[in-house]
């Protein structure tokens, strides 16, 4: 990874990768009642379609008879409801923050979705080599103390022609969005997410951490360096999202 890049997530005062996880824990453990309407909310609902999008380009992997799926840093869950529906069966969620667990279980319930969730860390995952046919994470990743661990522990657990797929946040080309969206991530997302939350700190953390994770040219090379083949990816809505999917051999 480039050396302008961080190689994990930096909250404010951490200072090695154990401090940077509990503060990332807390922090979406503070906001956990009110992280879905923030999310609809702040992104005017297009977090929805970057989602579905995800899952369309996922079909072929999801659609395998048996498919084992794994939605890390699941959240409130509202990848692995995309998946288990498209999928047309269970799938597994986990994440290392109870509180989000806690929201996800409640939606579950209240789809009466078939899926499972996990308290796991993503970087000492609790599942065998080479068990899982899928492994995604919508919009966490970039939150993990050490990105290459989190995708070591991703290609670990997979399959041999199995995928992982990370849906993550970017930084716009076109300089005039860029600006735009800069503005609006930097100076409009804090004051509306810390109002609503109750939690400044989050929301001024959450955009700042958007702009310090790799690009996805640079995230592509590092899955490919971690040993993920047939690397690809694709940005949405100008560059403000991107879907990186890559293979194990």
């Amino acid at each position: 990874m480039n050396d302008s890049r961080a190689r994990g997530t930096t909250p404010p005062g951490a200072r090695s990768e154990p401090e940077a996880a509990r503060w990332v824990r807390g922090m979406f453990a503070r906001v956990a009642r009110r992280y879905d309407f923030l999310n609809h909310l702040l992104s005017l609902n297009v977090d929805r379609h970057w989602r579905a999008r995800a899952v369309r380009r996922l079909r072929p992997i999801l659609g395998r008879p048996g498919a084992l799926v794994l939605d890390i840093c699941c959240g409130t869950g509202d990848l692995l409801l995309a998946l288990e529906a498209e999928r047309g069966g269970a799938v597994v969620g986990s994440d290392f923050c109870h509180a989000m667990l806690i929201e996800a279980q409640r939606k579950i319930a209240h789809r009466h979705s078939r899926s499972a969730l996990v308290e796991a860390d993503a970087l000492s995952l609790p599942f065998p080599d080479g068990s899982l046919d899928l492994v995604t994470a919508a919009f966490g990743f970039r939150n993990l103390a050490n990105y290459e661990q989190g995708l070591r522990e991703m290609r670990r657990v997979l399959k041999p022609g199995g995928a992982a797929a990370i849906l993550e946040f970017s930084q716009p080309k076109n300089p005039f969005f860029a600006a735009v969206y800069g503005f609006y991530s930097g100076r409009v997302l804090p004051v509306i997410g810390g109002l609503i939350s109750g939690d400044r700190s989050a929301y001024r953390y959450l955009p700042e951490s958007v702009r310090r994770f790799p690009p996805p040219e640079e995230l592509a090379a590092v899955m490919r360096a971690a040993g993920f083949a047939r690397v690809e990816y694709e940005r949405m809505t100008g560059g403000i999202v991107s879907l990186h999917v890559g293979y194990q051999l």
